[in-house]
């Protein structure tokens, strides 16, 4: 298929921009724009609609991306083809991430966001500055660190479970496949995502790899008399996956659990859903920025909430805006690990799944917030009763759905006031709407005979 045939009325995006005349400036800040983010597509010569510009001959095309080069500090290699039309000439260029950052012959740094080219912020200049400074990190071999310090329990557990997910795939000598998957160097060294997944004590050479899990007594680390305390504090270290083991089964012991009775089916319910805990502990350990030194991955249990903070701001050009449609790994082979473990059932939808699975149990959704280097994910146990509800449909009439309307606005609601909501409907089944909530653990029964008045749970 050809070039033009294949990107005929595409839209311009985060990875994708056209540019009908061939101007070397407007070149150049799409170049720089693309490399500094997260790399894309340019296709010159061409409309999105499939409109060619002013772009005749291939030998044309060649001088502007040179003249463009030039303009960009330091120049942006990229790969392109042309295809040759009897209006004219398509050129598409192929601009991959790029391990330097590049400015424009005025200075200004810009990044690809959405559709637009925008100048970065200072803050997002020195993360660009940072995150480029080692290159790829995974693979960098960890200094002092030798063969004998893998745990070869845990290389087998992972090398079983990578077969069992792909079953036909070949099996491979131990220290090849670890060569391949990028965790030992061809010297036998291990790298750092090696260390952090097979290692014995990957912490004795970066400390900063461990996690650590604080439950506090009050919604603040100060409990209700202005002193600081908490409840239980512990300590997790080990390769990655037995620090998510080990987080988890802490998280699940303190995690508040009661038995729900829906339809005939008794059901343990706990304070948040298990599945966005889990994937939130996950994400932390995936994606943190294992280059800062000094903190580990924090999980906070207050009375309210939980948090889960990860070293590191959000990578490339996932924005808080974007992190929902784009996804992007700063750790793509400890990303590869973990799905091939098991932790990670299917790569690119975590986020999309935590906010379904909290909303659909009946709580707000997370709240997710990053600064330059600092990322958290914050889950809070209450539930909205209406959530609920509409969560689970059919496990309330509209009358119930009235009544909880009700309690919202009044704080309570009484059987009489339950009587004059639905007029039409005999005092048994309005009695029996209460005790059906009440059995739900939606409402509490407070009083009783006369004095009965019903409040959420």
């Amino acid at each position: 298929m050809s070039i033009t045939k294949t990107l005929l009325n595409k839209q311009p995006g985060q990875h994708l921009a056209f540019l009908p005349d061939p101007k070397p400036e407007a070149i150049a800040e799409l170049l720089t724009a693309f490399a500094n983010a997260d790399g894309g597509t340019l296709v010159l010569g061409m409309t999105p609609e499939g409109r060619l510009g002013d772009l005749y001959v291939a030998e044309e095309a060649q001088e502007a991306l040179q003249a463009a080069a030039r303009l960009c500090k330091p120049p942006v290699p990229a790969n392109w083809q042309a295809e040759q039309l009897a209006e004219g000439v398509v050129v598409v260029l192929r601009i991959d991430r790029s391990s330097e950052l590049h400015k424009l012959w005025d200075g200004r740094i810009l990044m690809r966001k959405g559709a637009e080219n925008r100048p970065a912020e200072p803050a997002e200049v020195e993360q660009l500055v940072f995150a480029r400074a080692d290159g790829d990190f995974e693979t960098q071999p960890v200094p002092g660190a030798a063969r004998d310090d893998l745990d070869e329990g845990v290389i087998d557990d992972y090398m079983e479970r990578r077969q069992q997910r792909s079953p036909r795939s070949s099996v491979l000598p131990k220290d090849r496949l670890l060569q391949q998957i990028g965790a030992l160097t061809a010297e036998r060294t291990p790298t750092v995502s090696g260390l952090l997944l097979f290692g014995k004590e990957p912490q004795f050479y970066m400390p900063q790899s461990r996690a650590i899990f604080v439950k506090f007594a009050d919604t603040s680390p100060r409990g209700p008399e202005g002193s600081f305390g908490y409840g239980r504090r512990e300590e997790f270290i080990g390769p990655l996956p037995t620090i998510i083991d080990r987080a988890w089964r802490v998280i699940w012991e303190e995690m508040d659990k009661h038995a729900v009775v829906r339809g005939l089916q008794r059901q343990e319910e706990t304070e948040y859903p298990t599945a966005p805990v889990r994937e939130a502990l996950v994400n932390a350990v995936a994606h943190r920025d294992y280059r800062l030194t000094g903190r580990g991955i924090e999980i906070r249990m207050y009375t309210d909430r939980l948090e889960v903070i990860s070293p590191g701001g959000l990578p490339a050009h996932i924005t808080l805006d974007n992190n929902v449609e784009e996804h992007y790994s700063r750790n793509p082979r400890i990303v590869n690990g973990l799905y091939q473990w098991g932790y990670i059932e299917e790569l690119g939808l975590g986020v999309d799944r935590m906010i379904e699975d909290m909303v659909n149990a009946g709580h707000e959704p997370p709240k997710f917030d990053a600064t330059t280097y600092r990322f958290s994910v914050t889950l809070f146990n209450k539930k909205d009763p209406l959530r609920v509800a509409a969560a689970q449909p059919g496990q309330m009439n509209e009358r119930q759905m009235k009544a909880i309307e009700f309690l919202q606005r009044h704080g309570a609601i009484t059987n009489r006031d339950y009587r004059e909501l639905c007029p039409h409907v005999g005092p048994e089944s309005l009695r029996l709407d209460l005790a059906d909530l009440v059995e739900k653990g939606v409402i509490l029964k407070i009083g009783d005979k006369r004095g009965t008045r019903y409040i959420l749970k």
